[in-house]
């Protein structure tokens, strides 16, 4: 039986109507399966029932418990972006995929809506897990989930594997490096000395020579105090200058964002800051979100005048011994190469960038606004020698900006 898609919007969208029309014809064109209605609603609107009909579906998924991947984190993007969505997929009582009867959500696809129907994941730009929840099995062509969110393309930078209606679109695949802590942190710290001798040797050696020069080392793993995430949020603008990157706290909606989760307390999504303290100063910082089984690091930074002492690998190293007898069996370290990352890592997960489109003028438009700039970007990567160079002239802006 192919079941009719039919949208409704609780003004969520302006063209709602349109959507309607053309999400029917294309849900009975396509043979959308197991998923009857879609409603587009602001995060907010969001019902206890629904985030946890999100919860149960995400916990089937099989993928990490990945914190980016909650209802809380949707929610808290939507308090700071205002065109923040959730489309809610609702099964058929009749079509279950998995043979369960009922009319709960079949699935939940959050995202941003830009101009001429430009789509984003949810904290685009931060958000390091990306994707749709969606029930095992459910058939739903992405075109018809993009019309019916009014969506030309939807962009990605950090899509998770295992999301079969999106990986299809991805331009480019990455390593997420992470440190895998389900044997505990004994097996993980044997495993480190063997793979990396020298730089455990090194870091262990910096760590008790920070103790005898500068005084007591001590480590916090959920530190509550306001001033030390504002320390540690002005480490990192610095850095970002220091390094010629953009400085992400200087869009007020991602500091907002950050001080929001700061305080948000929920099991599968909990704010989550870290501090190394000398002598009862504050050395290095993490601020991370965390779900019962997963650390996904987010912004680390540390004192430069410490630097010598490398007190960011001792920040992790204590992370992971404390995080694991938290119940912690994952440190998601995020997309990217990174020396740090490339000792300290056990493996690796796959994440993609890239973007879904439906054909039509805006969808060129958007293409158009975006893909030089990635095929530039992804020429450099891919040669070594010019990222170098790269990299060097960042660094030669960073230093000029700071004069």
């Amino acid at each position: 039986m192919n079941v009719p898609l039919h949208v409704r919007s609780n003004g969520a969208q302006d063209d709602a109507q349109s959507a309607v029309r053309n999400g029917v014809r294309d849900g009975v064109r396509h043979g959308v399966r197991g998923a009857a209605h879609i409603r587009v609603i602001a995060p907010g609107e969001l019902s206890e029932a629904d985030a946890e009909a999100w919860r149960a579906l995400r916990a089937r998924s099989g993928a990490p418990a990945n914190p980016f991947m909650e209802p809380e984190f949707t929610r808290a993007v939507g308090r700071v972006r205002p065109s923040a969505r959730v489309a809610v997929l609702r099964a058929d009582e009749d079509e279950g995929t998995d043979g369960a009867h009922g009319s709960g959500p079949a699935g939940f696809f959050p995202y941003e809506k830009g101009p001429l129907g430009h789509g984003r994941a949810i904290g685009f730009g931060v958000s390091d897990t990306q994707g749709a929840v969606l029930r095992p099995g459910l058939e739903l062509p992405t075109a018809a989930l993009l019309r019916a969110c009014s969506l030309a393309a939807w962009d990605f930078d950090n899509l998770e594997a295992g999301q079969e209606l999106f990986v299809p679109d991805a331009a480019v695949e990455f390593e997420s490096s992470v440190i895998e802590l389900g044997e505990g942190y004994e097996a993980y710290e044997t495993g480190l000395r063997e793979r990396s001798p020298k730089f455990y040797r090194t870091t262990t050696a910096k760590e008790r020579k920070l103790g005898r020069r500068e005084g007591e080392v001590r480590f916090v793993l959920d530190e509550r105090d306001p001033a030390a995430l504002r320390t540690l949020m002005a480490w990192k603008s610095a850095q970002y200058r220091r390094t010629g990157r953009r400085d992400r706290f200087a869009k007020e909606w991602i500091s907002d964002l950050v001080r929001q989760l700061a305080h948000t307390r929920a099991p599968g999504c909990s704010g989550l800051l870290s501090v190394l303290y000398v002598a009862g100063r504050p050395v290095a910082a993490h601020f991370g979100l965390r779900s019962r089984t997963v650390l996904s690091c987010w912004f680390p930074a540390y004192d430069p005048e410490f630097a010598k002492f490398s007190p960011g690998l001792i920040l992790h190293l204590r992370m992971a011994e404390a995080a694991a007898r938290e119940g912690v069996t994952m440190l998601d370290l995020g997309r990217g190469s990174a020396e740090y990352k490339d000792a300290l890592k056990t493996g690796s997960l796959r994440v993609y960038e890239g973007s879904s489109v439906r054909p039509g003028a805006r969808a060129a438009l958007s293409w158009l606004a975006r893909e030089p700039a990635r095929r530039a970007h992804g020429f450099v990567r891919d040669r070594p020698k010019l990222a170098g160079y790269a990299q060097r002239a960042l660094k030669r802006v960073g230093r000029l900006r700071d004069r």
